[in-house]
């Protein structure tokens, strides 16, 4: 995969279809250059294993992807998890952004 092909919608299309998942939130962080981006991911295959064994199947599942841009984040929870989240939230979850201002990282010229 080009660098070039790299974008939001492309990269929730390969994680849904790669790893089953329900809900898929992706975020470009690097101000439209498609160099750094943060998810949300949600998928029962998630379920019984911990956190990096989470992040070890989506970096497995988008090793083409993550090799082609800078930065990459993800939130990783199963179905449940996402669920109870979202009440305790009062339905506002989605990607980390830490480190950003309005989603997007400071500092950097586009």
């Amino acid at each position: 995969m080009s660098e070039s092909t790299i974008t939001e919608a492309s990269l929730k299309a390969a994680l849904t279809e790669r790893l089953n998942a329900v809900h898929v939130e992706v975020t470009d962080m690097s101000g439209g250059c498609g160099q750094s981006f943060t998810s949300l991911i949600v998928s029962p295959d998630f379920a019984g294993k911990n956190s990096l064994k989470r992040h070890r199947a989506v970096n497995a599942a988008l090793r083409d992807e993550i090799a082609a841009i800078h930065a990459w984040s993800a939130k990783c929870q199963t179905p449940e998890e996402w669920e109870r989240d979202k009440k305790e939230h009062n339905g506002a979850d989605g990607p980390p952004m830490d480190g950003t201002v309005g989603g997007h990282v400071q500092g950097v010229d586009a």
